[in-house]
């Protein structure tokens, strides 16, 4: 067998990878596939072999490169399943409000929060915000991020937010983290339209999404398979459950696959209506009632959480991701990185706060962080475990055990990052 890239040794090579293509789910999370002195061969960017090194090596004849991997984990890179990485400017005068006792819901009453990131991605050039962004990606790659989706939202007028498609597109074409595009126009209400909510939902229904399909179908995205998303923020001040069907049945009838930001201050019937929608996710999950829990367990949607957010907002209020997993959910973890509830890049940040306030084990964090979160994009065909034929996005971590990823914090244990069998960091 020919290999470009035979990684061998390794104290633990961990595959996350589910046996019937399905995220898993329960008892299947704690499953991550630890192969002890393992290997992974790669080809043409692909995975062509995984398991013992004496047996890997005895398929694999003169690679082209070699790295021992002796005392380092082998896992894949981390799927990032909810980003709003590509904006401009920041919040740091919020962070201070916050601290000083504003909520964050108080801020967003107010005319701060998303629409003061809205002025400033509005008054920003394409250039400016793809500048601004890839700064952010190489942080997380540099932190084992290497496929994350992309949300817009901080336009909330049609021409910002094709601006932000774009830059999104650009950042796929020219950087290693992987994207996939989610249209987020209904993030919240513009102040134009702030007594007027039903009236944006018409032209985000009408003008909007009808745009934001076209350029899908014209983008690079299209031709190589990577679905685009249509997201709503279901919540109290921005879309209620009506407003919010409307918008991701639109967005469904154009081609769209379906998200929701729901349950996240309060319990508004959104997570039902969206499963209900076949939703490919459901994300935030703080206020979800048990009765919700299980709707979601018996479907085929995928519930994301984001303990970064509460614990930048200082809230006690985690997701119950134990409850989740305990229920029969897909749970998926992410960074939600975004400029005021998550300035977070860090997936193995989000592992350790989900181990210790949402009661996930170390292996159930890695499963959420990968194999979950892939399914969470809609591409887990490609990315998020390590098989054969899939994407060879593989991470090498300075410890002999994948648990220190959740067990330590604070630094960055993730010491090579390989995209596509090419090392990147």
């Amino acid at each position: 067998m020919d290999a470009d890239l035979l990684i061998h040794s390794a104290a633990q090579v961990v595959t996350c990878a589910a046996t019937d293509g399905k995220p898993k789910r329960g008892a299947a999370m704690r499953e991550v596939g630890v192969i002890e002195n393992g290997a992974v061969a790669v080809c043409d960017g692909a995975v062509v072999a995984v398991g013992p090194t004496e047996v890997v090596q005895a398929e694999v004849t003169d690679p082209r490169r070699t790295i021992d991997a002796s005392g380092h984990v082998v896992c894949p890179g981390f799927v990032d399943a909810h980003t709003h990485v590509v904006y401009a400017g920041n919040r740091i005068a919020e962070f201070e409000m916050r601290l000083q006792g504003a909520t964050y819901l108080d801020i967003m009453a107010a005319g701060g929060g998303i629409i003061d990131t809205m002025r400033a991605t509005r008054d920003a050039s394409l250039v400016d915000i793809v500048a601004q962004s890839r700064v952010r990606l190489d942080t997380m790659l540099s932190l084992g991020t290497t496929t994350a989706e992309a949300k817009t939202g901080y336009g909330l007028d049609l021409g910002t937010e094709l601006k932000l498609l774009q830059a999104i597109a650009q950042l796929d074409l020219t950087q290693h983290v992987s994207l996939v595009p989610t249209f987020l126009g209904a993030h919240a209400l513009p102040p134009d339209y702030r007594e007027r909510p039903d009236d944006f939902v018409n032209l985000l229904v009408a003008e909007m999404l009808p745009a934001v399909a076209a350029w899908y179908d014209r983008s690079h995205f299209a031709r190589e398979g990577t679905p685009c998303f249509v997201d709503v923020f279901c919540e109290r001040n921005a879309f209620d459950a009506a407003q919010s069907h409307r918008v991701l049945e639109a967005g469904k009838a154009l081609g769209m696959k379906v998200k929701a930001h729901v349950d996240e201050f309060i319990s508004m019937g959104g997570l039902p209506m969206a499963v209900d929608l076949g939703a490919t996710s459901v994300d935030h999950l703080d206020t979800t009632t048990p009765q919700d829990r299980t709707h979601l367990a018996a479907s085929d949607t995928v519930g994301v959480v984001l303990p970064a957010v509460n614990f930048n907002l200082g809230s006690a209020d985690y997701a119950n991701a134990r409850a989740l997993v305990d229920a029969g959910a897909a749970v998926a973890l992410a960074t939600d990185i975004n400029p005021g509830s998550a300035p977070c890049p860090s997936m193995p940040l989000v592992m350790a706060i989900a181990c210790r306030y949402q009661g996930l084990l170390p292996s159930e964090a890695l499963a959420a962080a990968t194999i979950n979160a892939a399914h969470a994009i809609g591409v887990a065909s490609r990315v998020g475990s390590i098989e054969v034929g899939k994407q060879a996005d593989l991470l090498i971590v300075d410890a002999p055990d994948y648990r220190h990823l959740a067990y330590e914090f604070g630094g960055n244990l993730v010491s090579r990052v390989i995209k596509y069998g090419n090392i990147v960091r």
